[in-house]
């Protein structure tokens, strides 16, 4: 498959579509105005087919080539986190008490891109490509409710991609692994000692 590098014009929309979800954010299954936004864009940039609703605020696109072949569903999440913004950013958060701080604003903007791009050369698609639009990926489960709801059939899914930008790595690099990375897992454990952040404690903080 060929694709045609992706345009200034789709990039600039990307960023505008970013901002725009950054100063609108809505929490898990709560992104009414969100997956407006993303259907009607999905829609203008020529994907056969537009799903919403599913699992109450995921919205699915489907593109399908010119011809036969698999099935690839790129996937996004869609809802922000109950934080208050102190950026000060000119594109900061306009809900009090509500901000995209895990990013993602950016990737249901990348995922817009892609779909874009993609249908930007669909006569070289061999196959469909399932754009997964998730709601509710901070800890209420919109990832089980939108498979329960059948996002990974009609057409049936053989494979499936996300991402998740990075602070630190530096623009324009992008890390891969063949394997599942960063699936959540969930585990109690009891710790006594001195107060310390788990992920990075102080000396004095770890329990003698």
């Amino acid at each position: 498959m060929l694709l045609k590098k992706v345009d200034s014009q789709t990039l600039s929309a990307v960023k505008e579509i970013r901002e725009d979800l950054h100063m609108h954010p809505e929490t898990g299954f709560q992104e009414r105005r969100t997956s407006a936004l993303v259907a009607a864009r999905l829609r203008e940039v020529g994907v056969d087919e537009v799903r919403t609703g599913v699992a109450e605020t995921g919205v699915i696109g489907i593109l399908r080539g010119t011809g036969a072949g698999r099935t690839v569903a790129l996937r996004a999440d869609m809802d922000a986190l109950p934080i208050q913004e102190e950026s000060g950013m000119p594109y900061a958060s306009s809900v009090p008490g509500v901000m995209h701080a895990c990013g993602h604003d950016g990737h249901t903007a990348i995922l817009l891109g892609a779909a874009e791009a993609l249908a930007g050369t669909r006569e070289h698609l061999r196959g469909t490509v399932k754009f997964i639009f998730q709601p509710a990926e901070e800890g209420l489960g919109g990832g089980l409710r939108m498979a329960q709801a059948g996002c990974l059939e009609d057409p049936k899914v053989d494979a499936a991609f996300a991402l998740h930008g990075m602070n630190g790595m530096g623009t324009g690099r992008i890390l891969l692994t063949p394997t599942p990375t960063i699936a959540a897992s969930m585990f109690e454990i009891k710790v006594e000692g001195k107060g310390g952040h788990g992920a990075m404690p102080t000396p004095a903080s770890i329990p003698s």
